[in-house]
């Protein structure tokens, strides 16, 4: 709000009496006996400038202050931004640290129930150990971190392996450690997650993208559920699901995703190679 103040009659702390005789958004001009000065406004007043109308300079203090305010909302704001960025920067670091794995992203075969509740649950279970002295307990994808990823795959039981499908995938939960997983279950991040419709996983086909480094032409996923996945596969298909996408809204949102997963992988987002799956080969 900017209160009219043309011709308003003031005292200043040096030069004296004198009368606004011009204002705009940020300056006004006072003459004072002919000597014309400019001050910021509304700054000035209740530090140099005093206004003679009582009324108009309680209102003016009351526009002061609601200034004020603003400017120690905005400067809080900027505190909690530098704050997340160093944050952000600390994460980074952490992972350099880390050694990133190149596979260090998860690919789940997810059964029936799963299907059914993974879009509302958001979360994964690793499994259980099938042999061994720790037979029963937590399956623990120790390679998990904060930079991974988890894919979500399926197969129709009549539907032969190279017509898996990848139904969506989600960034593991930023505090996540697979070592660490005292359950088993991978959480999703709160912002980071993707659904696909049925026509578009139709088109993302899990061999698109992944092979293995000993038989590349191989589609073969005889058992186990979760396997590990290249870091570079899954921003491939951040990619295409971009590309799929037709929704201005979704596109952003997935682009988002990319930056953030090409950034929690030190990955040069403008450098993705093409997918080269088994089914590519």
């Amino acid at each position: 709000m900017n209160l009219n103040l043309l011709n308003e009659k003031v005292t200043h702390n040096v030069f004296g009496k004198g009368k606004i005789v011009n204002q705009d958004e940020s300056i006004i001009t006072i003459n004072f006996n002919e000597n014309i000065k400019k001050f910021v406004y509304p700054d000035a007043f209740g530090t140099f400038i005093s206004l003679k109308d009582k009324d108009t300079a309680e209102s003016l203090k009351k526009i002061i202050s609601k200034k004020e305010m603003e400017e120690k909302a905005l400067e809080k704001k900027r505190e909690e931004k530098k704050k997340q960025e160093a944050l952000e920067q600390q994460r980074i670091q952490q992972i350099k640290d880390h050694k990133i794995h190149e596979s260090s992203q998860i690919a789940f075969w997810l059964d029936e129930n799963e299907q059914q509740n993974i879009f509302t649950d958001w979360q994964v279970s690793t499994g259980k150990i099938q042999s061994g002295p720790n037979k029963g307990q937590p399956n623990r994808a120790a390679r998990l971190r904060p930079n991974s990823a988890a894919l979500l795959t399926a197969r129709g039981k009549n539907q032969a392996e190279t017509e898996r499908q990848i139904l969506g995938l989600y960034m593991v939960n930023e505090t996540f450690a697979g070592n660490l997983s005292e359950d088993g279950m991978v959480p999703a991040h709160a912002d980071f997650k993707i659904k696909l419709t049925d026509q578009e996983a139709e088109k993302m086909l899990f061999w698109n993208y992944y092979k293995s480094k000993n038989y590349p032409h191989r589609t073969t996923w005889n058992s186990g559920k979760y396997r590990y996945f290249d870091n570079v596969w899954t921003a491939q298909i951040l990619k295409d699901i971009i590309a799929l996408k037709t929704d201005e809204e979704e596109i952003k949102e997935i682009k988002n995703f990319l930056e953030y997963f090409s950034k929690m992988n030190l990955l040069d987002i403008d450098n993705i190679p093409e997918a080269c799956g088994a089914l590519k080969q």
